[in-house]
């Protein structure tokens, strides 16, 4: 397995502001120098990086100067990461034009993955059909995806309609799309990472690791929570997959570059 870090450590996710307008440009994006954060996670000893498409879609215009900066830490871009709410009918065709785009960019950069989260919840609450909606969006990524030679997989995420393992498994027999455990997310969710893992062996197309406490909540580096790795790492094995492990770490207070370092050691440790 090839060991790969995400990007937002180093400043945290927002969306584009002109999304608030135009749902076309609402693209996610870290605020924080991409040239530092690609070189500290390659410092820490990590082969591979994943984006936000809105950083991504920030070099647009320049994409020699992000292909350099990931030549000189000699790093791969493995994935990108985007999302949307899916399920609102009259918005869809221009949530798929910002993923037609998103995926159009990480193919351009030489990336393998999209990665998509969402599924809105309603001020007014859930309504059936709304998972429905969110299974034939996520086909429609997967096409899309497919379209430019890239892998699309679903992130289960804390405040969308699939937090639990009970609404996951409502979506994953309505769509196609591979599975992206979450190991971190799952656990907020109220599921057992290691046994969501051995529940969808055959769609798990990517993986994002991180540790969880659940009081006072917060997200931790590798190893400082109460997942039990070693269980999610042998669920993993023995799944089959044999790729990408990408470690993630959002929500965090600490210095980004030592965080990635703990991580790394704990998880080649673990790995060994």
């Amino acid at each position: 397995m090839k060991l790969g870090y995400c990007s937002i450590t180093w400043g945290g996710v927002v969306g584009h502001p002109t999304g608030v307008t135009s749902v076309k440009d609402l693209f996610y994006l870290t605020h924080g120098p991409m040239d530092k954060a690609v070189l500290d996670i390659a410092s820490a000893g990590y082969a591979g990086v994943e984006m936000f498409d809105g950083n991504l879609a920030e070099y647009a215009d320049r994409p020699e100067e992000l292909r350099g900066i990931l030549d000189t830490a000699g790093v791969s871009l493995v994935s990108v990461y985007t999302g949307a709410n899916f399920i609102y009918a009259d918005i869809l065709p221009d949530e798929m034009h910002r993923i037609r785009r998103s995926a159009e960019l990480a193919a351009a950069f030489g990336a393998e993955r999209l990665v998509v989260g969402g599924g809105a919840q309603r001020a007014s609450g859930t309504q059936g059909e709304d998972y429905a909606r969110l299974g034939a969006a996520l086909d429609q990524v997967t096409d899309v995806a497919e379209s430019f030679g890239l892998s699309a997989s679903y992130h289960p995420h804390l405040s969308t309609i699939v937090e639990g393992p009970e609404e996951l498994e409502r979506l994953m027999a309505l769509t196609r799309i591979g599975f992206c455990p979450d190991t971190a997310h799952l656990a907020a969710g109220g599921a057992d990472p290691a046994a969501m893992i051995r529940k969808y062996p055959d769609r798990i197309r990517h993986v994002h690791l991180k540790d969880f406490r659940k009081d006072p909540f917060a997200f931790l580096p590798l190893g400082q929570g109460e997942l039990d790795f070693p269980d999610i790492v042998a669920a993993i094995k023995e799944s089959g997959y044999d790729s990408w492990l990408m470690v993630e770490l959002d929500e965090y207070d600490g210095d980004p570059r030592a965080a990635a370092e703990i991580s790394h050691r704990y998880l080649t440790g673990l790995l060994a």
